[in-house]
């Protein structure tokens, strides 16, 4: 039989346009910049955190470094996702690397000229910030124009790998930058690697689809379009909300991890290195696994494995003090476990929502996250100092695991993965 003389393209042609010739280079150049970039910016959280933890060993004073490192990217993450889908993402993605370098030289400055206090860290960690409400929709919609939409599952996966990569390196890279050279200078690294991330930006193209004129309207507006998406979407609606109630209950977990090993343990920033380093092997692990089966199906991966996440997290906290390597077993299969939902989530969402509305989309469930994040720490500051950083710990992390087999039971979530093979007029209502 002679094919149709104008065939119709297929859904996933349609919200994801073929990347074109050479885009194998285009991808790995960009994606490695921005390895560096996160590696850098993960060294100088890492620095920073144990240099609050050692100097005040206070949990009040993490959960407001928590709060500024999180709040005005979910305050902003909506604009963000907007400008995103409107302007250039490379620009946006390149300003924002700027903006935060030039932050980094500030507390540089006054970390070497002894003049820093407390709240100067926390008003550039809330700089830092709002330029990520801006850089990681940014980026996050572009991933899916760099590469074939048959390659998007891996993608996800080699995202996720990254992020274990930069875990391994940046927490022992940190604790050694932080024992052999003044922290202004550890800090110098984060700006070296944030031009490492730059550079490739300037020489590439990324591609985007622009929106028709019919398509721009005010921000406002389209700010709404966005919204309206994820809200008349059952399954999206409710995934974003049962991420926001994960979120609020274990976020406090990773940004008091360093006062667990501290008080605890009796451990300092070699053993906090030690745990966040061989957690990166584990995501790294998890995340080459999911490269590798590349799942099409994606909603049997994400809740149970966020529940064993999450779990782990409450065993980490529950291991008796002079077992401390099992509370980094622990530490890590909650890694391996994190990563295993993570990869196929990211994909999931890159197949449900066409990429000129993909901005606006992530960029709300990075507001969701981000201000559940706050209220985790605002609550955790208080509750920490009366039940002890440990039974915090313990406490959040049962609550986790409880919110995400609520999830695993409902009907709706588990159709997700049906209503992303279906045309984009059926998908989103």
């Amino acid at each position: 039989m002679d094919p149709p003389l104008n065939p119709q393209p297929s859904p996933t042609a349609l919200l994801h346009p073929d990347p074109g010739f050479g885009w194998q280079r285009r991808f790995w150049a960009i994606f490695s910049g921005q390895a560096c970039s996160l590696i850098g910016s993960a060294l100088t959280q890492f620095v920073l955190m144990w240099w609050i933890t050692s100097t005040t060993g206070s949990a009040a004073a993490l959960a407001t470094a928590g709060m500024a490192a999180l709040l005005p990217q979910a305050l902003l993450g909506p604009l963000g996702g907007t400008l995103a889908d409107r302007y250039s993402r490379r620009a946006l993605m390149i300003g924002a690397d700027v903006v935060s370098a030039a932050c980094m030289l500030v507390l540089i400055a006054l970390f070497l000229t002894e003049r820093v206090e407390l709240w100067h860290v926390y008003t550039m960690m809330s700089v830092r910030s709002a330029m990520q409400a801006f850089q990681e929709p940014a980026a996050a919609a572009s991933t899916a124009m760099l590469v074939p939409a048959s390659f998007l599952p891996r993608a996800a996966g080699l995202n996720q790998t990254l992020q274990g990569i930069m875990t391994i390196a940046a927490a022992p890279l940190g604790a050694l930058a932080t024992s052999v050279m003044p922290l202004g200078f550890a800090l110098g690294i984060d700006v070296v690697t944030a031009l490492l991330g730059v550079v490739p930006l300037l020489l590439f193209r990324v591609p985007q689809v622009k929106p028709t004129s019919a398509q721009k309207t005010s921000l406002w507006s389209e700010f709404r379009e966005g919204v309206t998406l994820v809200w008349q979407h059952p399954g999206l609606r409710r995934l974003y909300a049962l991420l926001g109630v994960i979120v609020l209950a274990i976020l406090p977990s990773f940004t008091l991890l360093p006062l667990l090993v501290k008080t605890h343990f009796g451990g300092g920033a070699s053993d906090v290195a030690l745990m966040e380093g061989l957690s990166g092997v584990g995501m790294i692990v998890g995340g080459a696994a999911i490269a590798a089966i590349a799942p099409q199906r994606h909603m049997p991966w994400i809740l149970p494995s966020f529940a064993v996440a999450c779990l782990s997290l409450a065993l980490t906290a529950l291991a008796p003090s002079d077992l401390f390597w099992l509370a980094v077993v622990w530490w890590v299969t909650s890694g391996v476990a994190f990563i295993m939902g993570s990869a196929p989530f990211t994909a999931l969402l890159q197949t449900t929502i066409p990429n000129h509305l993909q901005g606006r989309a992530l960029s709300l469930l990075a507001a969701v996250m981000g201000l559940a994040g706050p209220i985790g720490l605002a609550l955790a500051g208080p509750l920490g100092e009366w039940l002890g950083v440990r039974w915090l710990l313990v406490t959040q992390g049962l609550l986790g695991m409880l919110a995400s087999l609520l999830g695993v039971l409902s009907p709706t979530l588990r159709r997700l993965d049906a209503a992303a093979e279906r045309p984009s007029t059926e998908r989103l209502p």
